[in-house]
């Protein structure tokens, strides 16, 4: 028997979603997510994502597979993902909700809170950035101190990085124009640096002008995407420690705008996107050879 699935993306950055309501375990391994997510002999997407049934007071827990079949501890744009997705879930059970709609979700990265809102896109509660060394984690700086604007050596030259949380580590550099930039080459050497024990995403910043950056982005396990929800707050986060943006700020990613606001007042950093349904279907859990 098939399992279900339906196939979303959040500027770009593509998922397979999966109803795991009913067990609390995935309903793939992560081999099988690494097949399902081949763009060639699979369905192709970025990583597989389950809806599992709430822990600690929460709605729903959300899981991620990679397409390299690494488990991250969350996904901005895959979170808008699964809350337009879980609504459907409900309107097809006769629950459609109400707008606007808040969904509690249990990640390994804490609870996470996106809102359903009456226009179409999702605003995700993207909870405090974590800003010492010991919390990315990376050993460029003490353990308890912040990783701004440190050098980091990639390729033969000094980079110029901070460093920032959102529940899975960023490296952030920013530079003169980002399209001109070789992402293919300094992406991976970017995240298997050894001042990164856990890897890292690494997002190449340019600033237009304080209100609107251009963004590129390697995402760990999944190599280049067209947008990153997580990269997008840790590059706004970044950019406000170096002086060069303001708190609120449009990120232009390649897959489309995603618009972050780092509260002054109490920390927290939100993200507003669209989410966008592709297609449902189902797969044997594991695809032919």
């Amino acid at each position: 028997m098939g399992i279900d699935f339906c196939k979303y993306h959040g500027l770009g950055n593509d998922f397979i979603l999966i109803d795991n309501r009913h067990q609390a375990q995935p309903r793939l391994t992560s081999e099988q997510a690494v097949q399902w997510c081949d763009r060639h002999f699979g369905i192709g997407a970025d990583g597989v994502i389950f809806a599992l049934p709430g822990q600690d007071d929460s709605d729903y827990t959300m899981r991620i597979f990679n397409s390299d079949g690494s488990e991250p501890e969350m996904c901005g744009n895959g979170i808008r993902c699964l809350a337009h997705f879980i609504g459907g879930l409900e309107a097809a059970e006769g629950s459609p909700p109400d707008l606007p709609k808040a969904y509690r979700i249990h990640t390994p990265a804490g609870l996470i809170t996106p809102t359903l809102q009456p226009d179409g896109d999702i605003t995700v509660d993207m909870g405090e950035p974590q800003l010492l060394a010991k919390q990315i984690p990376t050993t460029l700086g003490a353990e308890a101190d912040k990783v701004v604007d440190q050098a980091l050596v990639v390729a033969g030259k000094a980079w110029s990085v901070t460093c920032v949380s959102m529940g899975n580590p960023h490296c952030i550099t920013f530079v003169d124009d980002v399209g001109a930039i070789p992402l293919e080459l300094l992406g991976p050497q970017f995240e298997h640096h050894p001042a990164f024990p856990q890897r890292t995403n690494t997002e190449f910043i340019q600033v237009v002008q304080p209100d609107y950056l251009k963004m590129r982005v390697w995402e760990r396990g999944a190599g280049i995407t067209l947008a990153c929800g997580t990269g997008a707050c840790a590059a706004l986060v970044a950019g406000v420690l170096n002086g060069k943006c303001d708190r609120t700020a449009t990120l232009e990613l390649p897959g489309g705008p995603l618009t972050i606001h780092w509260s002054a007042e109490t920390n927290r950093v939100a993200m507003t996107g669209p989410a966008q349904y592709v297609f449902r279907s189902s797969a044997p859990a594991e695809l032919p050879a």
